[in-house]
């Protein structure tokens, strides 16, 4: 178990330490569930009551709050509490699940496959023909990674994920459990008849960037021709659909449960909220903002924050709840 001086985790975080304890320190832990050999985070005003009742030894706190440390207890002011606890979660990961070897004789790595230095390849996964792998890509147990895909170096795969044919994937990227990346997209046209649906065929891929991480249980579907594309950074949380030919710039993030439908373009920086439901062939332009449990039906200006169904400005949606309320109330 990892443990540190209130020193040590001092220097690393560059702040301003404020008291003293002795206390070896195990790990971060909330206000309301620490023990003594606990640090916690005091982020705001209405934290610092917290802080007077809680177990924990020491805590990183914005600079700007007024809040005494208390007997045997350490305060590390810093200019963004939010940053500073980033750096902290990482001293104290404990990294990656341990591999015994690199390649687990029940996987399955056809003849064709280039593998880079370094690559590790969990217990029964499966690796298809001509598929490339940079250096020091991690595949965990169970994973299909079928024929002529490239994935970049640096890559996690986690379990349960499948990556269809003819996928393209950057370096460090990040796929949690259960992802699926190149499913056929949702096209289907009444037959001749009237009275059937013909499936058309969907003979595109997915190609993603660099540094994009993607949640569990999430879908990337193929695109019906041409690419679906995920741009360079972009963070995609649980459970959310991304249908064929969407394209997503860079660094554009959408959160749990939301819904991208067929050929929309997604802007550089754009922010997603949960539960969002975005119509096929709109444009959410760069930087804009569509609050959560929204409904886009048009497209969105470029830096614009969106709310409701359908979505429009945030200020006169707000402004029309407001009055709803009022009638309600008369």
């Amino acid at each position: 178990m990892k443990s540190f001086t209130i020193q040590e985790i001092n220097q690393i975080l560059s702040g301003n330490l404020v008291g003293n304890t002795d206390q070896k320190i195990i790990g971060p832990e909330q206000l309301d569930k620490a023990e003594m050999n606990h640090i916690s985070f005091v982020v705001s005003q209405k934290y610092v009551a917290l802080w007077e009742k809680s177990n924990a030894c020491a805590a990183i706190v914005d600079e700007k709050l007024e809040i005494e440390p208390g007997n045997n207890r350490a305060l590390i002011k810093v200019k963004n509490a939010d940053f500073a606890m980033t750096k902290l979660l990482q001293i104290f990961d404990s990294g990656l699940p341990h591999f015994e070897v690199d390649i687990h004789p029940t996987a399955v790595v056809h003849e064709s496959v280039v593998l880079g230095n370094n690559c590790r390849v969990g217990a029964g996964s499966f690796i298809g023909k001509d598929t490339v792998l940079g250096d020091s890509v991690t595949i965990f147990p169970n994973v299909t990674i079928l024929d002529e895909s490239k994935i970049g170096s640096g890559t996690v795969i986690w379990p349960g994920t499948v990556i269809r044919e003819r996928t393209e994937i950057g370096q460090y990227c990040i796929f949690h459990t259960n992802v699926s990346i190149g499913a056929d997209g949702f096209g289907f046209h009444p037959s001749e008849d009237g009275r059937s649906l013909v499936k058309i065929p969907q003979i595109g891929n997915v190609v993603i960037g660099n540094g994009v991480e993607i949640g569990a249980n999430t879908c990337v579907d193929r695109g019906k021709f041409s690419s679906t594309i995920i741009g360079d950074g972009c963070k995609i949380d649980n459970l959310v659909q991304i249908a064929h030919n969407c394209v997503l710039g860079r660094s554009v993030i959408i959160a749990g449960t939301s819904g991208v439908a067929g050929s929309a373009i997604i802007g550089d920086g754009a922010l997603i909220g949960g539960g969002v439901s975005i119509k096929e062939h709109t444009i959410v332009h760069a930087g804009a903002k569509v609050g959560a449990g929204s409904g886009v039906m048009n497209d969105i200006p470029a830096g614009k924050t969106v709310l409701g169904y359908p979505a429009q400005d945030a200020r006169e949606t707000l402004k029309q709840w407001v009055a709803l309320r009022k009638l309600v109330k008369k």
